[in-house]
């Protein structure tokens, strides 16, 4: 479904041309879930935006169903780590967004969605009044209702607490069974991305390129404090403390 060959991206820096990206190969099926680890500065992000459409100036070949991805579109839908909603909507507008609630086929999909990811009777409800987790369902509601071939997330969950956290892991497997869409989702938690993940995509930085890529062979729901997830969840760390960390004065630089 979604092929990346030979991908490379170089970014203008004043000391010189930053290779973000190198010779990045990878493949992911139609349905799948495949999660995405490595330090700050490895070009995890770089790569959704890629993939987004919402950055075109690379080299190598980016294809959705065999097409060339050359500009965003409502087939790939991205979740941000900020839900990013419309503080004067409701829920229920806030997914609509541009489209009518006034049409029955589009009030029957809000309507679907917001079961989906369990708000229902938050409908009329505005940000303000919303958890830092009901307010990531929502923005995920709004992709979804695009129906979209793949949902990119970037650190969705990364400002929420422990408990919100585990909870919106939870939800979004139900949600990923429940609408087939394929997810590619970046984090920096271990356990996030050994819990969610069909393939766990181990990147390398400077320049950013996959390490390696291990596939989670553990039915769902998995269960964190079971043998066979910590047995995995350790072939996963031995892999990403041999990733090289960049330099302190790096970890920011946010590429």
């Amino acid at each position: 479904m979604l092929t990346i060959e030979r991908l490379n991206k170089t970014f203008a820096a004043p000391a010189g041309p930053v290779v973000a990206l190198s010779n990045i190969r990878l493949q992911v099926e139609r349905g799948q879930f495949v999660t995405f680890i490595g330090p700050s500065g490895c070009g995890k992000s770089t790569l959704l935006k890629i993939v987004a459409g919402l950055d075109t100036a690379y080299e190598g070949t980016v294809e959705l169903n065999g097409k060339a991805i050359t500009g965003p579109g409502v087939d790939k839908g991205f979740i941000f780590q900020e839900p990013r909603l419309f503080p004067w909507l409701t829920v229920e507008k806030n997914i609509a967004a541009n489209l009518s609630l006034g049409n029955a086929q589009v009030r029957r999909q809000v309507d679907e969605l917001i079961e989906l990811v369990r708000l229902k009777g938050f409908e009329k409800a505005y940000p303000k009044e919303l958890s830092g987790g009901m307010a990531q369902r929502v923005a995920i509601a709004r992709a979804l209702l695009r129906k979209p071939e793949v949902l990119l997330l970037d650190e969705p969950f990364g400002a929420l607490d422990a408990f919100t956290r585990t909870h919106m892991q939870e939800a979004l497997l139900d949600i990923w069974r429940s609408s087939k869409t394929t997810m590619l989702f970046v984090t920096h938690d271990l356990d996030e991305a050994v819990f969610l993940g069909e393939k766990v995509v181990i990147m390398n930085p400077r320049p950013g390129h996959i390490r390696n890529v291990i596939n989670v062979d553990l039915p769902y729901p998995r269960k964190r404090t079971g043998a066979a997830f910590q047995e995995l969840r350790s072939k996963v760390l031995g892999e990403f403390e041999k990733v090289e960390q960049p330099p302190l004065l790096d970890q920011g630089a946010g590429i």
